[in-house]
């Protein structure tokens, strides 16, 4: 899908990943999902933003260290806002911190950079030209923006003043944001979208999740993550370890899905997922990413 309206505020918008080799990292994502890559930056500049398309759709992006930051990779989460700048007053005001303050980017929109309480970094999106990806749900897009903290209360706190989401508690020390306006929105853009989610045996307000969150209870950084969805998990697993990559946590049946952990070759680390409606039932064993 390529509709402008596809996102409203306080809904994650487009992730992309910084990385020390951004080359390297095109052949590995290009590799596994079939990306396919444009160079964005002017011809001369330090370094490199490659847009990734899949049938000709913005599905996420490759992009090279800030100056100065260090050479590390990572995920990057973009929430949709109406004003950059009033959601960094509001991300102070609820405890976050803001690390890089709202600036223009070519005129494709605005952006700022923020952490939570617990230190998680994520980023914000005001549009201008370019509202957010264009490809989603489908093999090799992005599925889930997935929070880990350990406080889910405090983060529940943060969230829900910045952006006005709820915590939809699922167990096992997980819960869904959910942004009541977005399952309106997706209503109204598909009548009959709430009925279906009942049909289909979903969880309450389960039209409304832009997001997942999780505690941990291990010494990792709180983060935020992403998950692709594919079409075969266990085809993804394997191909990523041929590409270079590991697997962190081999394929797995959970509620709703068949998933497998991924760190690729310069360390980050996301989640694949295969939707399969009928492992509903299905346990929930801890994840990894």
């Amino acid at each position: 899908m390529s509709e402008k309206d596809r996102y409203i505020p306080g809904v994650p918008c487009f992730a992309d990943t910084t990385q020390p080799d951004p080359a390297a990292a095109a052949e590995f994502y290009g590799g596994l999902f079939g990306w396919q890559f444009e160079e964005t930056m002017p011809e001369g500049s330090p370094g490199s933003y490659l847009m990734a398309r899949l049938d000709g759709g913005v599905a996420a992006a490759i992009g090279s260290p800030p100056d100065g930051a260090p050479p590390v990779a990572t995920w990057n989460t973009y929430v949709l806002v109406e004003s950059a700048d009033a959601t960094a007053t509001a991300v102070r005001e609820a405890g976050g911190q803001v690390l890089a303050e709202p600036f223009d980017v070519f005129g494709s929109g605005q952006m700022a950079t923020f952490a939570d309480p617990e230190g998680a970094v994520f980023s914000v999106w005001q549009a201008g030209s370019f509202g957010g990806a264009d490809v989603v749900n489908a093999h090799g897009s992005v599925n889930f923006n997935d929070l880990y903290v350990r406080d889910l209360e405090r983060a529940q706190a943060f969230y829900g003043a910045v952006f006005g989401w709820d915590a939809l508690p699922m167990g096992d020390g997980m819960a869904m944001w959910a942004l009541r306006e977005y399952g309106d929105h997706l209503e109204q853009r598909n009548p009959g979208n709430r009925q279906g989610m009942k049909e289909m045996g979903a969880p309450e307000r389960f039209e409304d999740v832009v997001a997942s969150v999780t505690r941990i209870d291990d010494d990792s950084p709180a983060r935020w993550s992403l998950t692709f969805a594919v079409d075969d998990a266990d085809a993804v697993a394997a191909r990523a370890e041929e590409l270079g990559g590991t697997v962190v946590m081999p394929p797995v049946d959970m509620p709703w899905v068949r998933m497998t952990v991924i760190t690729d070759p310069q360390g980050v680390t996301f989640t694949a997922s295969k939707f399969v409606p009928e492992n509903q039932g299905a346990d929930s064993p801890a994840t990894a990413a």
